[in-house]
């Protein structure tokens, strides 16, 4: 058995959201937030098919009427809350057929209920949403913002968040590689021991600091202003980053994500603007902005690290209150994963 974790450039079958919904942490601002979130499931329909998790289609279907309608998969489920992307399945490839990856999501370490948004991945695999790709459970607490895989056996995370004693407090790090180098077929690990973001709820995962653009490329978050909280450990990430080597032994091109002006909430505590937290689809790139000078320089670096794809601004500020991002909100899910045509 050999199993195999691609890139989230590979090719996909599908992008999940979690709409938000009155009974979810959005309850105090779903009418600023739900734009937002149309934006990205729209923007999202032009490129491939996107399956949105719901409360009611009934009340959810109108709101996407500019959608690609073809591409919408509107499922019904209960959930407690929007971030897909650390309660998605992890789709990999068994022997070169696809199986989806159902683990444990605890609400980032205990910190929020999490009893509907553990049970997601298994629902929709029993409505039909992802055919007749199996599911395993592989018996670990595991977000999918803590991964960054480069479609050649290299993972890159965070030792923050992967060794939070509220995860796997029974795994030393070499037995978690080992179980993750059974689970994901990956061969080497970048550990991150550096980096945070300020509001950040997920104990660093690596999607808000660092990304894999290609096999030889890592976009990252730079902080220059001295004077900010966040310069020490950011530098020192780069100052890691720059000892990364590939599996050639050279270094990987790194570029420089601008850092964002600083946005506060409204009671004054500081939010987690990252432009690390871009999503990849299949011929474009969503990139996150937040109503900040730096939006246009953010969008320019990366249309540069993707000259290919068509990359496409969304106003995520709505999305920082509750301290996630475009991301966040997401998981996309590798080609053969989700049933196609979509279920009715």
């Amino acid at each position: 058995m050999k199993r195999y974790f691609p890139s989230e450039w590979a090719a996909q079958s599908a992008v999940q959201f979690t709409f938000p919904h009155a009974d979810s942490d959005w309850a105090s601002v779903l009418e600023e937030v739900t734009p937002c979130f149309v934006a990205c499931i729209v923007e999202a329909s032009r490129f491939q098919p996107v399956i949105v998790v719901c409360d009611s289609r009934e009340r959810v279907a109108p709101l996407l009427k500019d959608a690609l309608q073809k591409n919408l998969i509107l499922v019904e489920c209960p959930s407690n809350d929007t971030w897909a992307r650390d309660h998605g399945g992890i789709g990999v490839l068994e022997d070169g057929k696809p199986l989806l990856l159902d683990f444990m999501f605890n609400g980032w370490g205990l910190k929020f209920p999490a009893f509907h948004d553990n049970l997601i991945t298994r629902r929709l695999h029993a409505q039909g949403v992802f055919g007749d790709t199996p599911l395993d459970w592989p018996g670990l607490t595991l977000e999918g913002g803590a991964l960054e895989s480069d479609g050649c056996g290299t993972l890159m995370t965070t030792t923050e968040c992967m060794m939070s004693p509220n995860r796997n407090p029974h795994l030393s790090r070499s037995a978690l590689e080992g179980r993750l180098q059974f689970c994901l077929g990956v061969e080497r690990f970048l550990w991150l021991e550096n980096g945070y973001l300020e509001g950040d709820d997920t104990d660093s995962h690596i999607d808000t600091l660092a990304r894999f653009c290609d096999e030889n490329t890592i976009a990252y978050v730079q902080c220059k202003d001295s004077s900010d909280a966040h310069y020490p450990a950011l530098k020192r990430m780069e100052e890691e980053l720059r000892e990364f080597a590939k599996l050639d032994g050279e270094p990987y091109h790194l570029v420089a994500l601008p850092w964002p002006q600083a946005c506060f909430s409204a009671e004054g505590h500081r939010l987690p603007a990252t432009y690390a937290n871009f999503l990849i689809l299949n011929g474009a790139v969503l990139v996150p902005l937040y109503e900040v000078p730096q939006d246009q320089e953010a969008l320019q670096v990366l249309r540069d690290c993707f000259p290919t794809r068509e990359v496409v601004g969304i106003n995520c500020r709505a999305l920082i209150e509750q301290h996630g991002s475009l991301h966040c909100i997401s998981m996309q899910y590798p080609a053969g994963v989700v049933a196609l045509p979509p279920i009715s």
